[in-house]
């Protein structure tokens, strides 16, 4: 197309319609070569004709509004080009230029809303669309108006289709008309779509939710109804498949959801790939149940299967429950590339809440790196046994077929573990074991292959770091367990190797998942959820179990009996009791998990003397030994190494005191009372009379009111 230089060669056009819109004009490249816009010439008296035809584009339906407008007064110009304006104003749709949709933000240019009367219904409702066009009314011919077209199209920044029925992720254009929908309502929905409760139900919960806010009419009901029907419409003709290169797809969803990622960090050459993501919930939760608390992951997730290892950050919620609250996709466990995504993690969490810290960062893997952990959160590193207590387990099971056989050797791989603070030779303790069950040939050679060659290093880690509880390997593990149930379905098996697949079902499925589950718990609603939610964990359910259930062998120990709660005439032989190393025949102790009734049996070993502690309290004790030993010379060393037991000693009193009591008011009224000096104080109990030497200069007194008033205008410029 050619481009005109001169308006006066441009055609008027004046469409027959009633309205008309954008596609019923033809355009005209105006200006130069370097510069250039599309532009049409029509009559002013038609400007509204214009607007509202394209308003009502079927692909696109919105409003625009005047964004930025100038007048001039007839007269004004001495000289004028014939491009110059009487009037100018520039109509932007109403879904922008704000984005305040995900990974959105207002404009940094602008400091308030504008209230004008043709902005879009509520500020949720805009998308950061960069749809626009300027009209001027010409200040040679009043009569026209020149149409400056900069961007017809309803995309945002990314150029993705940001509202109308052409974008998928929208509700519908008809913000204004919808009834309130805060972010809980609207997060409680879609949870409930995604783990596939009726329609029936969600509607429900869904009109109840914004009767809070809107009342109960006919009405409202209607609206709400729409908004579950197209919601659920939206949900399931989503697509993990962005594109249909996995790696184009992963930036297209980086880009469209920067406020739930933390770090990103693409392949290259030099650098492998790393995409950390937390939702804002997950912030919330972080730094809420994680604050003084314990972090813990459940690395290497699908590192056979999946393209990249899934690493989990969890944290143990009110019911000390593993909530997640971070999700990292990579296969590197370099220091450096650790260290970076953990150091952006916590700088998110700092700029929230800047007196944020956990005590404590529990790992699963004796090849993690410990130095990035201590650097970053400035913590003690504990180590969990979940991961191999349950990979040994899952292969004896496997391979050998006797359940006999399988209770022996889980016993013999446990002792093997309990002999770190013996001074029992590891090596000789295997080699008997692989003697003794040389006929097991299958489970044998995968020993060998497996785990010989690095059971040195786990071995030492375990001595080294303290080890975490049963309770906190029970949580860590019903997460896994979840986390696979969830992952591993069957009809999702061809999607394995692509990275948007697993970050949709991280970010959908079951994120929706665990947060309806803590709002049941919270909110006391969906009473189904909620038991189910409370029993995840075998810890919860062995405390349903009674003492009277379970039948001790008092003379050698060897086994322990439970009666099944389901059915009185079943009963449970839980072999080598008050180890963490016990052997249940129950199904789900079968598939490798840590079951309920090992974990009730051994509370109860736990009171009596004739049974081992616990791995926890061993390594605890331990630690502890070591502190409290009388060095070579008695020298501050000694009493430096008294003073942080005994103040350990005490911390742990209180908080075992804390734990058992039902009453909280009581434990904080027998507390010390403590005086805390304020930082900065006020006039208020301050001597009225200041004793100083009086000054003669009369450059003092100057640079007093100089500085009296620097104050004042500080105060004013806080007010602006």
């Amino acid at each position: 197309m050619d481009i005109i230089e001169s308006i006066v060669n441009i055609p008027v056009q004046n469409p027959s319609e009633e309205e008309f819109s954008s596609a019923d004009l033809n355009w005209t490249k105006f200006g130069s070569a370097e510069r250039h816009d599309d532009v049409a010439l029509i009559p002013y008296a038609r400007v509204d004709a214009f607007i509202i035809g394209e308003c009502s584009k079927i692909e696109c339906p919105t409003r625009f509004h005047i964004e930025r407008g100038r007048k001039r007064s007839k007269g004004s110009l001495k000289e004028y080009k014939n491009d110059e304006y009487l009037e100018y104003r520039l109509y932007w749709c109403s879904f922008g230029p704000e984005n305040y949709g995900e990974g959105g933000g207002i404009l940094p240019s602008r400091r308030y809303r504008l209230n004008t009367r043709n902005r879009a219904a509520r500020p949720q409702s805009m998308r950061g669309c960069t749809c626009h066009f300027v009209v001027k009314r010409l200040y040679a011919r009043p009569s026209l108006a020149l149409l400056i077209y900069n961007d017809r199209r309803h995309v945002n920044k990314s150029g993705f289709v940001c509202h109308g029925p052409l974008d998928r992720d929208a509700i519908g254009p008809g913000a204004k008309k919808i009834p309130y929908i805060c972010s809980e309502i609207q997060q409680q929905t879609m949870s409930m779509i995604y783990l596939g409760i009726p329609e029936e139900n969600v509607l429900e919960k869904h009109i109840e939710g914004i009767q809070r806010y809107c009342g109960s009419n006919a009405k409202v009901n209607s609206l709400a109804s729409q908004y579950v029907q197209k919601l659920g419409m939206i949900i399931k003709r989503s697509t993990h498949e962005l594109d249909l290169d996995d790696q184009a797809s992963i930036r297209m969803w980086v880009e469209r959801n920067k406020k739930s990622i933390f770090f990103y960090q693409d392949t290259s050459e030099t650098k492998p790939f790393i995409l950390g993501i937390q939702t804002e919930w997950q912030l919330q939760q972080m730094i809420r149940f994680g604050h003084r608390s314990l972090i813990a992951t459940d690395s290497t997730f699908g590192i056979k299967r999946l393209k990249y290892p899934l690493c989990t950050l969890l944290v143990f919620d009110s019911r000390q429950h593993a909530l997640p609250v971070a999700w990292i996709i990579t296969r590197s466990i370099a220091k450096p590339d650790v260290s970076n995504w953990m150091k952006a993690l916590l700088g998110r969490v700092i700029a929230v809440d800047p007196g944020w810290k956990v005590n404590g960062f529990l790992v699963d893997d004796a090849a993690a790196e410990i130095d990035p952990i201590r650097e970053t959160f400035s913590c003690p590193v504990l180590f969990s046994l979940w991961r191999v207590r349950r990979s040994w387990l899952r292969n004896i099971v496997k391979k050998c077929s006797n359940i006999e056989v399988q209770r022996e050797i889980f016993k013999r791989l446990g002792e093997v573990v309990y002999s770190i603070w013996g001074g029992v030779n590891y090596v000789v303790a295997l080699e008997e074991l692989t003697q003794d069950f040389v006929d097991q040939t299958a489970f044998v050679q995968y020993f060998k292959a497996t785990w010989v060659p690095k059971i040195e290093m786990w071995l030492t880690t375990m001595k080294t770091l303290p080890l975490a509880s049963q309770e906190a390997s029970g949580a860590i593990e019903a997460y896994h367990v979840k986390l696979k149930v969830k992952l591993y379905d069957d009809s999702h098996l061809g999607a394995l190797q692509r990275v948007d697949w697993l970050v949709h079902k991280l970010t959908t499925e079951l994120h929706s998942s665990y947060w309806l589950d803590r709002y049941a718990d919270e909110s006391d609603s969906f009473q189904n959820v909620k038991d189910e939610y409370i029993a995840s964990t075998s810890w919860h359910r062995a405390l349903h179990i009674p003492d009277t259930a379970v039948t001790l062998d008092g003379k050698d120990h060897l086994f322990a009996r439970v009666v099944s709660q389901n059915d009185c005439n079943q009963i449970h032989l839980v072999w080598n009791p008050g180890s963490e190393f016990a052997h249940c025949d129950c199904e789900w102790s079968m598939q490798g998990n840590l079951c309920k009734h090992i974990i009730k049996v051994n509370m109860i070993c736990e009171k009596l003397q004739a049974y081992e502690p616990s791995l926890s309290f061993r390594s605890f004790r331990e630690i502890l030994m070591t502190m409290w030993k009388k060095l070579r010379d008695d020298s501050v060393s000694l009493d430096l190494s008294m003073a942080w037991t005994h103040q350990m000693l005490d911390q742990i009193q209180k908080l075992v005191e804390l734990n058992s009591s039902n009453n909280v008011g009581s434990i904080v009224n027998n507390m010390p009372l403590k005086w805390v000096a304020k930082k900065s104080r006020t006039s208020v109990g301050k001597p009225q009379c200041h004793l100083a030497l009086p000054s003669c200069s009369n450059g003092n007194t100057k640079n007093a009111a100089a500085r009296k008033k620097n104050r004042k205008r500080k105060r004013l410029s806080r007010l602006r």
